[in-house]
């Protein structure tokens, strides 16, 4: 009689072994394999670092740009607080204790409203209300920067637009009845030369019985022919200092040398 086979037995821990009711257990990691719980640790320090760095790449981001834009209104600031044209001042007391003596008008602002850019077409005329006329339409070039003192006069557009730049301009009456006397003009040119944008002009048609006018934008003193050398330089040096290259111009940080 022919003898049974026996099954042989699976070593224990094979993979595939089975369990009563001939159940597949899984197979079981090999001794020092990898810890699935570990590998997700990893993974989450992996990510939290990630994100870790994503915010501090963003937080740097923003910190550079809030240092950028600090810096470009402070260089905007700057440029504007170093661009823009001082304040006015009043006349010093030693011009108007000088146009006391001297019997000129007080200062004068002729124009209720003197706006700034009303430009003509270059080189075009225009007659002027006021006499000399210290705001309004202008000729879009102003007076160049050299000479400042003339001898002959200048077209009045161009003066009127060297005002709105800031400049300070003494005129006188050259000749005839009531004219300045010519040690006064010879006191005035170091004053013209020697200040930034102003200058010194005769003019025809002053009003009668000025030999003097001292101007600004919208600003004007005039005296007459008995006027002294001191006391016209006190007037016009004066009116330098409290107007010229000021915002009492609309644009009074253009004029030269301002």
């Amino acid at each position: 009689m022919a003898k049974k086979k026996r099954k042989g037995r699976r070593p224990a821990g094979a993979a595939g072994t089975r369990g009563p009711a001939n159940e597949v257990r899984p197979a079981s990691p090999p001794e020092g394999g990898p810890d699935p719980a570990r590998r997700v640790r990893k993974a989450e320090v992996r990510a939290a670092r990630e994100r870790f760095i994503r915010r501090q790449s963003r937080r740097a981001a923003i910190r550079r740009a809030f240092t950028f834009l600090a810096l470009g209104v402070f260089l905007l600031g700057g440029l504007y607080l170093f661009n823009r044209a001082a304040a006015p001042k009043p006349l010093p007391e030693a011009a108007l204790t000088a146009a006391s003596a001297a019997k000129c008008s007080n200062l004068q602002t002729p124009a209720a409203a003197a706006p700034g850019g009303l430009h003509l077409a270059q080189g075009a005329p225009y007659s002027y209300s006021e006499h000399p006329a210290t705001s309004g339409y202008h000729d879009p070039i102003p007076l160049p920067g050299q000479p400042r003192v003339y001898t002959s006069p200048v077209q009045e557009t161009q003066a009127v637009h060297s005002l709105e730049h800031g400049s300070v301009i003494m005129y006188y009456r050259a000749s005839g009845d009531g004219a300045l006397p010519q040690d006064v003009i010879g006191a005035l040119g170091p004053v013209a030369t020697n200040n930034h944008a102003t200058y010194l002009i005769p003019y025809d048609s002053l009003p009668d019985g000025s030999a003097l006018a001292v101007t600004a934008w919208n600003k004007l003193m005039t005296c007459p022919a008995t006027i002294t050398a001191d006391q016209a330089v006190a007037v016009s040096q004066g009116f330098v200092d409290a107007f010229a290259c000021t915002s009492n111009a609309p644009e009074g940080n253009r004029g030269d040398g301002c």
